[in-house]
This record gives C-alpha cells, sequence and structure tokens, in this order.
C-alpha cells in the first residue's frame, strides 16, 4: 500500500513537470527571454566580483612592483648622495690646501729679506693668563728657541721650547711677553705687553713724554732686545689714555694679526 501510495506521488510530480515545460515551450521566445534574463542576473553580479577581484590582485602586484622599484632607486640615490658627498669633501681639502699654499706663498713673498721656515698652528691655548700656540713644525726642520714667528699681517711671537717635530710659539699678547717697538711715524720707542683684560690688543708703555703718539699710528718692532727683527708690523693704536703725570700715559694698540683666526705661520732663522 505504502509503495503504490509513493508512486502516485511520484506520477503527479512528472505530469506537473511535464505540464510546466509544454507551458515554456508554448510560451516561445517569450519564455526564452525571461530565462535569458534570469541567468544573466544570476552570472553579471558573479562576473563583475571576479572581474574586480582580478583588477585589485593585478593593482596590487603592480604596488608591490612600484615598491621594489623605489627602494632600489632610494639605495642608487643614497650611493650616489655618499659619492658626491665624498668629492665635496676632497674639493674643500683641496681649496683649504691652495688657501695654505697660498698664504705661504704670500708670506714668503712679503718677508722675502728673511729666510723662513712655513708651518700651521695645530694647538692653541689662549686663555686669559697663557696666550701659548704650538706649531707642526720642530727642531728637525731646523727650529730653535727664540726664534721670531710671523704671519700673513704681522708680528705673532717667538719660540720658547721645540721638539723633533713641534714648538711653543709665545705670541706676544701673552701676558708674559714683552716687545721693543717704535712708532713709524716718530720713530719714538716703546714697550707693547700683553694684558689680561684684551685678546687682540697690547698695552704700549714707557712713552717718551715728547712723543706724540695719536690713534691710528703704526707700531712695529724697533729690533732692540735681540729677539725681533726691526721693521716687523704689530698693530696700529686704538686708543691713548693720559694720565697726570704724562710719564704714565699709556695706549692700545691693536694687533695686526686676529689670534683666533692664526692658521699658518713663518719662522724666521735669521736675522
Amino acid at each position: 500500500m505504502y509503495r503504490n501510495k509513493r508512486n502516485g506521488i511520484i506520477g503527479i510530480t512528472v505530469t506537473i513537470i511535464i505540464l510546466i515545460l509544454v507551458v515554456i515551450f508554448s510560451n516561445g521566445e517569450k519564455n526564452t527571454n525571461f530565462l535569458e534574463n534570469a541567468t544573466t542576473n544570476l552570472i553579471m553580479p558573479i562576473q563583475n566580483g571576479l572581474a574586480y577581484l582580478k583588477n585589485k590582485l593585478s593593482g596590487n602586484n603592480a604596488f608591490f612592483t612600484d615598491i621594489n622599484y623605489l627602494k632600489e632607486e632610494n639605495e642608487q640615490l643614497k650611493e650616489k648622495n655618499s659619492e658626491l658627498e665624498q668629492a665635496l669633501r676632497e674639493l674643500e681639502n683641496i681649496k683649504n690646501q691652495n688657501e695654505t699654499l697660498k698664504e705661504y706663498m704670500n708670506l714668503t713673498e712679503k718677508y722675502g729679506e728673511y729666510k723662513t721656515i712655513p708651518g700651521y698652528v695645530i694647538n692653541k691655548d689662549i686663555s686669559n693668563y697663557s696666550k701659548i700656540i704650538v706649531i707642526n713644525i720642530g727642531k728637525k726642520d731646523g727650529v730653535e728657541e727664540n726664534m721670531t714667528v710671523i704671519g700673513d699681517k704681522g708680528l705673532v711671537g717667538h719660540v720658547i721650547s721645540v721638539t723633533d717635530s713641534s714648538a711653543k710659539v709665545q705670541t706676544i699678547i701673552d701676558t708674559a711677553s714683552s716687545v721693543s717697538c717704535s712708532m713709524s711715524t716718530t720713530k719714538d720707542s716703546i714697550v707693547c705687553k700683553g694684558t689680561l683684560d684684551e685678546k687682540s690688543a697690547l698695552k704700549a708703555m714707557y712713552i717718551p713724554t715728547d712723543a706724540n703718539i695719536i690713534q691710528g699710528d703704526s707700531i712695529e718692532t724697533s729690533g732692540l732686545g735681540g729677539i725681533y727683527p726691526k721693521g716687523i708690523h704689530i698693530g696700529t693704536v686704538k686708543k691713548v689714555t693720559n694720565t697726570q703725570n704724562m710719564t704714565d700715559r699709556y695706549a692700545l694698540v691693536e694687533t695686526a694679526i686676529d689670534f683666533d683666526k692664526l692658521d699658518t705661520v713663518l719662522v724666521i732663522t735669521n736675522k
């Protein structure tokens, strides 16, 4: 009985399907369009999604490709920048060497009457009490104690100690320094000493009472005292201080050498 019932249901189902097919085929083109539309509506979203996914993946590949290219390009630029920096440093070194040679040539031409040894400053001790510099030439170069040291614009000082490859120079602005000088206009003799208060000026003392010293006078070495040759420029008078007692008046002499910027020197080996 159960089997007969199941067979009946199957028969009814088959009959319904057949009737539906008959209706569909009997409607012809209209139903074909319906099926096509249904298929299109079902398939198109899937196609669009696949196309979007493909484009997205292609875009990501391009993005990662661009990243790798930029990294490589950045490394190349870093390398080129390093090479340019190295070339710039080499050019600066050449420029500095040329400037040093130029200063040496100027010094040699300016003080051609003296036999000199060129050198440059390797250390400075410019404090309130000690104004000593160290130069890179010594005994093996022919440098000895008490030799005069000059710069491009005038007197620097004299050698106070020597090693094989270096020498200490007491500058004229050192408080222990004392230089016999003369005024270039009147030829009156004075003494210039270093002071605690000034880094680029000397105190001119023992000015003769009848000497007419004025601001702007040029001061040079007198050749007296046994250390400095005669006629080396020291500086110019920038201020004269008069006192009640004319024997106590003094002047400030601004040095021709800028000791903060001093780099190259000549040591005079003969007088």
